[in-house]
């Protein structure tokens, strides 16, 4: 009788082991989707923020453009003079 309860309860403890390494494993699972999604999102902000600053330097430097052409036939007007 003594090897049977021994045997049992050695058995219910395994199975508490098994649970407890299986929740372990959910949750780590869970945790890696998160930080993979976050990952993902930041990956994409860095990607707009790049964009955006491309098309920011693109707009400046037309409007530097457009500037530096205003000025051009003033200052020829008054070298000419």
């Amino acid at each position: 009788m003594f090897k049977s309860v021994k045997l049992n309860a050695e058995q219910q403890f395994a199975a508490t082991q098994k649970k407890g390494k299986q929740a372990l494993e959910e949750k780590e699972k869970v945790r890696q989707e998160g930080a993979d999604h976050v990952s993902k999102l930041r990956g994409l902000r860095l990607a707009k923020e790049a964009a955006d600053k491309k098309i920011a330097d693109k707009a400046a430097l037309e409007k530097l453009a457009a500037k530096t052409k205003k000025k051009a036939p003033a200052a020829a007007a008054q070298a000419s003079n």
